[in-house]
């Protein structure tokens, strides 16, 4: 971001009796940050809208932070700039962490290109409270669903700092889950992650 801002001083944590413990024992789940990664037009949102509404069916307190959706309120200032990109990230991040303490499942969906940022998503976590799910998809897969046009603008210059064309994405190399978005199928993706947050305990027994 350009512009500058003064720090908060004087501010102290304030310990609710109501913690995370008790909303999980509360849910009857244990909460989790799904990040899913990837390409545009790689599936991030339509797979974790669908694990979503799997794990909302099963009774699970969910919520889906969404790229687009949260630039219409908490990231409408940022453009997509390197700098407010990692902004973005950051702003997400903390907002997954406080989700998180709420016992809430909540899955975001941004392209989070660079590995250093979601490398400080993952540091704001506690150990395994962070699941990184790489949605990979050829480039020239992605172009061709290209749904909003985007791809195409930035072949034309039109959209600078466009991920994958004019700006670089950095793959996970060890992500929790790798899913081959264009090989498999929606249903199967799904159950793949229901499958790993079951093996995880996060889910309880069937």
């Amino acid at each position: 971001m350009s512009k500058t801002t003064e720090k908060s001083t004087n501010v102290v944590w304030h310990q609710a009796t109501v913690n995370r413990k008790r909303r999980e024992e509360k849910n009857q789940h244990k909460s989790v940050v799904l990040w899913f990664t990837g390409l545009s037009g790689s599936g991030k949102s339509t797979l974790a809208h669908a694990v979503e509404e799997e794990l909302f069916q099963l009774g699970m307190n969910t919520f889906v932070l969404d790229g687009d959706n949260v630039r219409h309120g908490l990231n409408k200032d940022l453009g997509f700039s390197n700098e407010d990109r990692k902004e973005n990230i950051r702003r997400i991040s903390e907002a997954a962490k406080l989700m998180l303490e709420a016992g809430v499942i909540t899955l975001t969906a941004f392209i989070s290109p660079f590995k250093e940022e979601r490398a400080m998503a993952r540091s704001l976590m506690p150990h395994g409270d962070f699941i990184e799910i790489h949605c990979f998809c050829p480039l020239e897969v992605c172009e061709k669903r290209d749904v909003k046009g985007l791809y195409k603008k930035a072949r034309n210059g039109e959209i600078k700092d466009f991920t994958g064309i004019s700006s670089p994405y950095e793959a996970p190399d060890k992500p929790e889950l790798k899913i081959d978005t264009h090989a498999r199928s929606l249903e199967e993706s799904v159950e793949q992650i229901i499958i790993l947050l079951r093996a995880r305990h996060i889910l309880p027994s069937r």
